[in-house]
């Protein structure tokens, strides 16, 4: 484990080396083992987190909310339109004065272009860490949630397991892409075989597919990308189909939606899951679509393990502010 963390940037885990990411592993699991055993666990005692939204949330702003305060502090939910950033707040201010207000920040800023850059701005001019709820480019949080789900149910050595990363058809908006380029670079450190399957216009960023690759050879698993959505199913240890916006084909978010109605059948259906191995788990981030995304009969369906997913947020996170907030 490392013991050297406080005062670290949570912008994406492709930043922090391998031991790094184990002790947040490490960290999460005896953070869970302490909830559930009403173990008290106030290492945060007296430390606030703000928390600042650009993009509406539901399981981040809980499960930060929640874990601040199991861990002894307070988080400050700040919606962007109540400040005064539409008035002049830059991002550096937003980092000196809030950093000298709080013990850390947490901002979600999806807009494309801009969230990633914005959250790295802040960090910049902050004395206090600042963790990435979610940007444009990545979504740390929910691909640290993921591999400790997989971990919880194949243990900790997933070398040789098959995730199958999916693209899926939603209707209700162009999704951004950070789930999948999350988790592709971070499952494949730890040697999965990684498939990403997706439509053509429904690329990742090349740099992201680039160290995805990377990531594969140093861990000895593999990346390869497929376009047949069944055959992604098939044989594989972890499906985890969502939808994402044609981002890097179209920034028309109107042309996004035109081009993701040509795939309509691109639903995880329990015929697909059958197509998956018998110990499969079906994997999402939420919000899904229901019926449209995913069938109610997968989603709520023996292979499921969205909730213990969504619960992983919860303790990644605990984690994370623990080991950097101190």
């Amino acid at each position: 484990m490392q013991t050297h963390l406080t005062g670290r940037d949570m912008i994406t885990p492709d930043e922090w080396t391998d031991d790094e990411v184990n002790t947040i592993f490490e960290v999460a699991f005896d953070l869970k083992r302490k909830r559930a055993l009403g173990e008290p666990h106030a290492l945060l005692r007296d430390k606030v987190l703000a928390m600042m939204f650009f993009f509406s949330s539901t399981r981040t702003r809980v499960s930060f909310e929640a874990g601040m305060a199991q861990l002894g502090g307070h988080a400050q939910f700040i919606e962007s339109r109540t400040t005064q950033i539409s008035h002049g707040d830059t991002a550096k201010e937003i980092g000196e004065i809030v950093g000298r207000y709080c013990d850390g920040i947490a901002i979600r800023q999806v807009d494309w272009g801009v969230g990633n850059q914005y959250i790295r701005d802040v960090a910049q001019a902050s004395r206090v860490p600042v963790l990435n709820m979610q940007d444009d480019w990545y979504h740390p949080f929910q691909a640290l949630a993921d591999m400790m789900t997989v971990f919880e149910r194949f243990g900790r050595d997933v070398r040789g397991k098959t995730l199958n990363m999916s693209w899926a058809y939603a209707s209700s908006y162009q999704k951004p892409l950070s789930v999948p380029q999350s988790l592709i670079t971070l499952a494949t450190r730890f040697g999965m075989n990684v498939r990403l399957t997706r439509p053509p216009e429904f690329k990742l960023m090349p740099e992201i597919m680039d160290l995805a690759a990377d990531n594969a050879r140093k861990s000895g698993g593999s990346f390869e990308v497929m376009d047949d959505f069944d055959a992604g199913f098939a044989g594989a240890d972890v499906v985890y189909p969502k939808s994402w916006g044609a981002t890097m084909t179209t920034t028309d978010m109107e042309e996004s939606k035109r081009i993701g109605d040509q795939y309509k059948d691109w639903i995880a259906d329990e015929r697909r899951m059958e197509m998956a191995l018998d110990h499969s788990i079906y994997m999402h981030c939420l919000p899904a679509d229901r019926n449209i995304e995913v069938t109610d009969g997968v989603i709520d369906g023996r292979h499921s393990a969205v909730y213990d997913e969504a619960e992983n947020r919860l303790h990644v996170q605990k984690a994370v502010m623990a080991l950097t907030m101190r």
